[in-house]
């Protein structure tokens, strides 16, 4: 049997540090509250995969649903705040 191996070289060769750099962890901490909001409405979800909802599976999928747009409101907020001269709205 034939071994199937790479023959070219990589496009891109790995870095040598592979930790996040200074701005990718900004940018994780910017977006940390839309991203635990979103990990909360997946929970919720994947709880009732297997079973139909109960009325307090479905207050709590919309709870969390609601808990997710508000963080991507907010950090639309902020994005644009951050943007504007003076940092006024």
């Amino acid at each position: 049997m034939k071994s199937i191996a790479a023959l070219q070289n990589l496009v891109t060769p790995l870095p040598v540090d592979l930790e996040p750099t200074d701005a990718e962890l900004d940018a994780i901490e910017w977006e940390l509250p839309l991203i635990l909001a979103e990990v909360d409405l997946l929970d919720a979800q994947i709880t009732v995969l297997d079973r139909a909802p109960s009325e307090l599976d479905e207050r709590r999928i919309r709870r969390a649903r609601r808990k997710v747009l508000a963080a991507r409101r907010a950090l639309i907020n902020r994005a644009i705040a951050a943007h504007l001269p003076g940092g006024a709205a």
